[in-house]
């Protein structure tokens, strides 16, 4: 995985609800973990832009309900700063889900716009992206 081009915080917590932003069926995912993520005793794991997270669909078809899917934060309501100095942030957080843990998308197309350092580090999910600011 490359290095994100910018400062971005930790804004999504464990248990956050985020919106699934590709057309493969499920509506609100729910994080429940973080790939490599780093942790302290007694406090909550974060996320951020561009992090891989497992996800349990909580609103979709019946077969996706309650099952857990690997994922990728694409947009995050928290702002964030750009080497160049501009601030970027979004109206929510959203995710896409993967097939496996090498980045290949589980849907064909993305809603919405996907952020620059998201196409940097994934970029079989920058090919089905439709805006990227």
């Amino acid at each position: 995985m490359k290095a994100l081009a910018a400062k971005i915080p930790q804004a999504l917590n464990v248990t956050t609800f985020a919106t699934v932003a590709d057309n493969s069926g499920a509506r609100i995912a729910k994080i429940v973990g973080v790939k490599h993520g780093k942790g302290k005793k007694g406090r909550q794991q974060a996320c951020r832009l561009g992090d891989l997270v497992r996800v349990s669909i909580r609103k979709g078809p019946i077969e996706m309900k309650k099952q857990l899917f690997w994922a990728v934060i694409i947009r995050q309501r928290k702002e964030y700063r750009r080497i160049t100095g501009e601030r970027i942030s979004f109206e929510d957080n959203a995710v896409v889900l993967l097939k496996d843990e090498d980045g290949n998308p589980k849907g064909t197309q993305i809603k919405g716009p996907v952020a620059r350092e998201i196409a940097e580090r994934w970029p079989f999910v920058s090919k089905i992206a439709t805006i990227i600011v």
